[in-house]
This record gives structure tokens, C-alpha cells and sequence, in this order.
């Protein structure tokens, strides 16, 4: 089939790659504008655009897709579909209806559950079992559209964000190949969603990531997985903020006031919160690289005090 990918991130980039290897044509490549990005403020291209430039393929930027002058543009392409990935803009009702086929889109979760921006971290903040990959049909509402198809993941007990985008980066590349196929032999039946079990997933802000203690511990090792690589977890320690990077919940308990520091040695330092301690394994400071909880110990022993508060 002939296919316009629309897509910004590593995550669409993977699956953009996929498609290049499979028997289906990408005509045109849609990818949000070049933004600056570093301590210079350099343009930087998205890893969408990166890809198909090396593959010589048209790409567009376009500010909206709202302006008939784009629709128009769009749908010169004669595309069979248009396959959507974390594109980062949002398709008016008028684009949807475009290709022959309409516009697919891959979300990852298994929907209705984590509807929205950040499914991936809602997963692991809720201590979800399984997650996995929809296909599904767009349409105007907020990844409503009935599901053409799933895939299923299950969790690893340490599964951080960076860990579950990969995996089902891979999975979603694998799911996209067998829905095109599938459809193009019409041997799909779209399932429509039960509104009444949607949750949804809302974009994760930087203040989330800071750390209260007087959450369960296994609650903030989630939390610690969830915002890694970012935001990244963060307390207050000194006056200053510690970004916590690895960490993990431990069940025993301590007779001191959540934030406490309970513990402190080469092989962790435990804090003390509602329920358990967390121990933290591997941390930054500001400006500084990312260490081991021993290297820590190593360079500040004398500074971590059991009795200590972090805030």
C-alpha cells in the first residue's frame, strides 16, 4: 500500500524504519518543525526526519494541518493510508478522511486503558501487570477510535520508561506490518472501545517527579521507573536537588518520620517513608554525572548522616 507517515520521536522513528523494510510504498513523510534544542540552541531534526532524509524520502513540515492550501497538498499523494506515531499534532476531520483507508494510529497501551500523552509512565505508576500496543482507527475524539489490533507486554518488575518505550517501539513496529497486511486483504474487523473503561493518561509534569516521602515505598520506586529518563525522580537533599535515577522498595520499617535517612553504606542508602524504606542505588547531583549509591558513599560518607531529613 501506499502510506504518508506522520511521526516526531526515536519511538516513530522505529517504526517508520520497519515500514521502509516492508513490502508496503511511504510516499511522503509528515514530522513536526526543526526546534532548537542544547545550550547553543541549535536547529535539531527530529529522528524522523533524520531517517528520512538517509532514505531520500519527501518530507514535510507544515505548523498545522488546519489549512485547506495542506490538505490539498496531502492529498496529492494518493495515499491508500496514513499511518500516525506520536506525531505531535493533532489531524482535523477533514485530514482523516484524506486516504483511501483513513489514518491509523499506534498508541501504546492497551486501550481504552491510558488514553492520552503518557501511557507509557501511567503503566508503571499504577503497577500495571501488562501493557502492550493498539492499532486503531483515528478519529476526532482523544484516542477513542475502535482498535484494529493489539499486543500484549508483560512488565518486568524493574521495567522503567525508557525499557517499555523500546519494547514496544519493537512490538508496535511488528503490530503496524501485520494491521497494513491485514487490511490491504481486508481481514480486519474494527472493535469499537468501551468508553466505560478508558482511563486516561495525562502529560507528566516536572513537578511530579518530586519525591513524597510520605508515599508507600513501593509507590515511589514506581515513580522512580516511571520518570526515567525523564523527568527523573528528584528530593532535596542539603539544599539542593538529588535526582534519583535507580532505586529500590524494601520491606522493613523504621521508627523515624518519612524522608528520613534510616541507612547509609556502599550498598544503599534507605529512607524511610509511609510504608518501607526506598534505597537509593544510583543518583546525580547538579552538574555532576550519574553515580552509584557507593560512589556517593565513597565521596559524602561523612556528610550522610543517619537522622538526616530529605525534603
Amino acid at each position: 500500500m501506499k502510506i504518508i507517515f506522520a511521526g516526531t520521536p526515536s519511538f516513530a522513528a522505529i517504526l517508520l524504519q520497519t515500514l521502509l523494510q516492508s513490502s508496503h510504498q511511504v510516499v511522503a513523510v509528515y514530522t513536526q518543525a526543526d526546534k532548537p534544542a542544547g545550550r547553543g540552541l541549535k536547529l535539531t531534526l527530529s529522528p524522523v526526519k533524520e531517517l528520512a532524509l538517509a532514505h531520500h524520502l519527501p518530507i514535510s513540515q507544515p505548523p498545522s494541518l488546519q489549512d485547506p492550501k495542506e490538505q490539498t497538498i496531502l492529498a496529492k499523494w494518493n495515499a491508500d493510508i496514513m499511518v500516525v506515531a506520536a506525531y505531535g499534532m493533532l489531524l482535523p476531520e477533514a485530514v482523516l478522511h484524506i486516504p483511501r483507508l483513513g489514518c491509523i494510529n499506534i498508541h501504546s497501551s492497551l486501550l481504552p486503558r491510558w488514553r492520552g500523552a503518557a501511557p507509557i509512565q501511567h503503566a508503571i505508576l499504577a503497577g500495571d501487570k501488562i501493557t502492550g500496543v493498539s492499532i486503531m482507527q483515528m478519529e476526532q475524539g482523544l484516542d477513542t477510535g475502535p482498535v484494529l489490533l493489539q499486543q500484549i507486554y508483560t512488565l518486568r518488575e524493574d521495567e522503567t520508561s525508557q525499557s517499555l518505550h523500546d519494547q514496544l517501539a519493537e512490538l508496535g513496529a511488528a503490530a503496524l506490518i501485520e494491521t497494513l497486511d491485514r487490511l490491504n486483504k481486508n481481514q480486519i474487523t474494527p472493535i469499537p472501545q468501551d468508553n466505560q473503561l478508558a482511563t486516561y493518561a495525562n502529560k507528566i509534569t516536572k513537578e511530579e517527579a518530586r519525591l513524597d516521602w510520605t508515599q508507600k515505598a513501593i509507590e515511589l520506586e514506581r515513580k522512580v521507573r516511571a520518570f526515567n529518563p525523564a523527568p527523573v525522580a528528584f528530593t532535596n537533599w542539603q539544599q539542593q536537588p538529588l535526582r534519583i535515577w535507580q532505586a529500590k522498595a524494601i520491606s522493613m520499617n523504621y521508627h523515624h518520620s518519612p524522608g528520613t535517612i534510616v541507612s547509609a553504606s556502599h550498598h544503599g542508602m534507605d529512607i524511610a517513608t509511609s510504608e518501607g524504606v526506598l534505597r537509593l542505588l544510583r543518583i546525580q547531583l547538579p552538574g555532576g554525572k550519574i553515580i552509584t549509591i557507593s560512589d556517593f558513599y565513597n565521596a559524602k560518607h561523612d556528610q550522610l548522616i543517619v537522622g538526616q531529613h530529605l525534603a
